[in-house]
């Protein structure tokens, strides 16, 4: 947290609205920004970060969290989205980072350049999110949960974790690699995979309720059944988008 947002963000999303009006999201704006690095802007096509946004619901001056950050692009978009008066909570496994230095250093420098965003630690089950927020994303990172150097239950835990984090009525948007109808999450390890059906699942044994389902990254050519690092078919996978609703 050591600079502010860009002059050109603030100056987009700053404006007061009319009383009795909510200023509409202007995800343009955001895409916009000129902290992105031109990495993210080269991934933006096959990301579709406004629909995401979008279907996140993302306002400004909201609290919401990246569950999982990785290398921190819906993290800078997000802190973009939500404005000076928002604030974002970065999640990056203390697990991914034991693994691999990188994570960590991710984390910190995407902290760094973003008035708005704040690192959070904890193991992967147990995030510690420092207050209740209005949405949290996570993209293709729910099947990390089932792999198996981790705990049996990991997956249990880390959803009731990301329920206790929202606020009531607040939103989880859930993106991952599809797998096979029925595999559940026997295909996390091999295929970096997960059935929609086991995150439905595991997500209202939480107490979430299925809210709303897009086709955003819907590509039905994708059979299913190749490593979605393989180089055939990474980048090109069928992915579910599910946004589920903590009943509040």
């Amino acid at each position: 947290m050591i600079r502010p947002l860009t002059l050109a963000i603030l100056l987009a999303v700053s404006a007061t609205p009319l009383a009795g009006h909510e200023a509409a999201p202007d995800y343009k704006a955001a895409l916009a920004d000129p902290a992105r690095p031109a990495a993210d802007r080269e991934r933006d096509a096959a990301r579709k970060p406004a629909g995401l946004l979008a279907f996140a619901g993302i306002k400004l001056g909201q609290k919401v969290g990246d569950f999982v950050m990785g290398g921190g692009y819906v993290t800078r978009l997000l802190a973009a989205a939500v404005g000076p008066t928002g604030k974002v909570y970065g999640f990056q496994p203390a697990e991914f980072i034991a693994f691999k230095k990188q994570y960590g250093d991710d984390q910190a420098a995407v902290d760094a350049a973003y008035g708005n965003v704040d690192a959070v630690a904890g193991s992967f089950a147990a995030p510690a999110f420092p207050e209740p927020l209005d949405t949290i994303i996570t993209v293709q990172n729910f099947h990390d949960l089932y792999l198996k150097p981790f705990p049996e239950g990991t997956g249990d835990k880390a959803s009731a974790a990301l329920f206790a984090a929202l606020k009531p009525g607040g939103a989880l948007v859930v993106v991952d690699h599809s797998a096979a109808k029925g595999s559940g999450t026997t295909l996390s390890d091999s295929l970096h995979r997960i059935d929609k059906d086991a995150v439905v699942a595991a997500l209202t044994k939480a107490g979430f309720r299925l809210e709303a389902e897009s086709d955003l990254y819907r590509r039905p050519a994708d059979p299913r059944s190749a490593n979605v690092f393989d180089k055939e078919i990474r980048g090109k996978t069928d992915q579910f988008t599910l946004r589920f609703r903590k009943p509040g």
